[in-house]
């Protein structure tokens, strides 16, 4: 054995060592990365985004996770969500989470809530205090109370929007939610907030919201036997808080983007923990040519003569 050998897994003074991160630390070092073990995250809803949003905080070293969704597993969501397989059909959604968080670091403490988030439920969700919330909420009512809680409570919130009717992952972009645009979730949430919720432009501004410009695809419902919103197979049924029965519409989804929103939340998460701006740079939207913060551009009419 070389003299080296002997020393590759002594600790470093005062760094706690944990080969699973060794990579996570040759990018923001060993510093960072203990700021990561102590750190809190909280992520509202476990679904094609929210699962992947806690996936991406476990794999980062983030040390301390409050796992929220009061739903189970539905043979629909074994197309998008981590945690949905054949096997895991009918099975809470944060207690599956919870399992698999601790098999990729037994270090994480993780707390699990298979609850619905809304005002009775805030106070204890909440407690202990994150560091940062991670929104994944579909119901528009509980994401604009959990939102407003926490600018009340001055808690920074990353919010997921429309991740459905979307297929080019590539046009997912992190900016402040009142920059937002060609997103029906975004719009309807600042109309809304503003009225139910003692909230300002100001404050709405330092939200950071996790959207895609691409255009809205409607749905299509050529397929012989339609499940959702119609024979609806969802192990909760038709519930009180949030079920496929009460939606209006009910748009196609695509892993290939659903990852990539929760994978974004999890990556602003981590920079705000550690003192990094998350907004991504203001480019012009392809579809409509806005670009965010700035009034979006006049189309030009074809008169004829």
């Amino acid at each position: 054995m070389k003299p080296s050998d002997s020393k590759r897994d002594e600790p470093v003074a005062g760094v706690r060592t944990d080969f699973r991160f060794e990579r996570c630390a040759r990018l923001v070092g060993a510093a960072a990365m203990q700021r990561l073990a102590d750190a809190r995250v909280a992520v509202f809803g476990l679904g094609g985004v929210g699962s992947y949003a806690a996936e991406g905080l476990a794999r980062s070293g983030v040390g301390h996770l409050t796992a929220v969704d009061f739903d189970r597993v539905c043979v629909t969501n074994i197309n998008r969500q981590i945690q949905a397989l054949t096997g895991t059909v009918g099975q809470s959604k944060a207690e599956l989470m919870r399992s698999r968080m601790l098999d990729i670091n037994p270090r994480m403490e993780v707390n699990a809530f298979t609850e619905f988030y809304n005002h009775q439920s805030a106070p204890h969700l909440l407690d202990p205090r994150p560091d940062v919330v991670i929104d994944c909420i579909d119901n528009v009512t509980a994401k604009m109370h959990l939102v407003a809680r926490c600018i009340e409570q001055q808690i920074p919130v990353i919010t997921s929007l429309g991740a459905g009717a979307k297929l080019d992952p590539s046009r997912v972009r992190i900016v402040s939610l009142m920059d937002t645009h060609t997103d029906p979730l975004g719009r309807a949430l600042r109309k809304h907030i503003r009225r139910k919720h003692p909230v300002t432009d100001e404050q709405l501004a330092g939200v950071f919201a996790v959207f895609s410009d691409e255009p809205v695809r409607q749905p299509i419902t050529d397929q012989e036997s339609i499940v959702c919103g119609v024979n609806c197979v969802c192990p909760g049924g038709d519930n009180a808080f949030h079920s496929c029965k009460r939606r209006h519409v009910i748009y196609g989804t695509m892993v290939f983007v659903t990852a990539v929103f929760g994978m974004a939340a999890a990556g602003a998460a981590v920079k705000l923990l550690l003192g990094l701006d998350p907004l991504s740079p203001s480019e012009a939207c392809d579809a409509c040519g806005a670009i965010p913060g700035e009034p979006p551009p006049r189309r030009r009419r074809n008169r004829p003569g």
